[in-house]
C-alpha cells in the first residue's frame, strides 16, 4: 500500500528494511538521516561543515567523551561502517553485473560482524553521485560527480532525494569514471553500511585529500578494509625514488 505523502523510494527502503534480519528502527532511522540528508551528515562528520564544532560542543554538554582505541580494535564503528578497497578491474565487474544477486554473510572477504553482504536489485541502475567528502571540502580535487551509487532501493532513494547532485548512467559511463579516477591515482572503495540494510550499495572513488573515511582510518579509526592484495617489487624496474614508501 502506497503512503500519499511518504515518497515512493521511502517506501521502497522501508520493504528492504522490513526484510533485512536484525534491522532495528534505529538502523532504520541512521540509514534515513544519512541517506537523505547526507551532505550534512558527512560535512559534520569530517569537521568542514559549520555546524561540526556546535556537534562537538554538543557531545561534550552531553559528557560523550570520544574513545581511544587502536586502529586494529575491532570494536564499534569498525564493525559497522566501512569500506572495502577493490582494484579496478574488480570495480569495472561490479557496474557491469546483470543480474540480481543476493550473497548474505561475505564473512571472509568482509571481515566485520554487520553489513557484509551483497544483495542488488536492479544492478544496471547507476547514479553517479557529486562526493559528499569533495563537495564538504574548500578546496575538492575535480570532478566531484565520482561516487557510484549502484542498484535500488539505494540508487531510486539517492535520485528522488538529491536530484541535483545525482544523474543517472551507463554502466560504460560508470567504467569510463572508474578508469579516469583510477587514473589520477585514486582509490576504489566498495561501501558497506550497517545502517544502509547491512550491504554493499556505492563505489567510491576516495583521494586522500578529500575523504573522510581515509582520514578517519589514518587517525586510527579502522572505517576501511584492506583489497587482500600485497604489493610486490619489480626489481628490474625499481629505481628506488621511495614514492611509493607513503603508501
Amino acid at each position: 500500500m502506497k503512503i500519499p505523502f511518504i515518497k515512493e523510494s521511502t517506501q521502497e527502503f522501508i520493504k528492504e528494511a522490513r526484510k533485512t534480519p536484525n534491522y532495528s528502527l534505529l538502523d532504520f532511522l541512521h540509514g534515513y538521516i544519512y541517506g537523505r540528508w547526507t551532505y550534512l551528515y558527512i560535512g559534520i562528520g569530517k569537521g568542514d561543515h559549520p555546524l561540526a564544532k556546535k556537534y562537538v560542543t554538543l557531545k561534550k554538554r552531553l559528557g560523550i567523551k570520544p574513545k581511544d582505541k587502536p586502529a586494529t580494535d575491532s570494536r564499534g564503528m569498525a564493525e559497522t561502517y566501512h569500506g572495502k578497497a577493490i582494484p579496478l578491474e574488480t570495480a569495472k565487474q561490479m557496474v557491469q553485473i546483470n543480474e540480481e544477486i543476493n550473497i548474505p554473510d561475505l564473512e571472509q572477504v568482509i571481515p566485520y560482524k554487520r553489513a557484509r553482504s551483497i544483495v542488488m536489485k536492479n544492478p544496471e541502475h547507476i547514479l553517479a553521485l557529486d562526493c559528499p567528502c569533495r563537495v564538504a571540502k574548500e578546496n575538492p580535487c575535480t570532478p566531484i560527480d565520482v561516487c557510484l551509487i549502484i542498484g535500488d532501493p539505494f540508487a531510486n532513494f539517492v535520485r528522488e532525494h538529491h536530484p541535483d547532485r545525482s544523474r543517472e548512467i551507463t554502466r560504460d559511463e560508470a567504467i569510463e569514471i572508474l578508469k579516469a579516477e583510477d587514473e589520477r591515482g585514486h582509490v576504489h572503495h566498495a561501501f558497506f553500511k550497517d545502517a544502509m540494510l547491512e550491504r554493499f550499495y556505492a563505489i567510491c572513488n576516495c583521494c586522500e585529500c578529500c575523504c573522510g573515511a581515509i582520514n578517519s582510518h589514518k587517525s586510527g579509526n579502522p572505517m576501511l578494509a584492506s583489497s587482500g592484495f600485497i604489493a610486490q617489487v619489480d626489481e628490474d624496474l625499481c629505481i628506488s625514488c621511495d614514492n611509493c614508501v607513503e603508501y
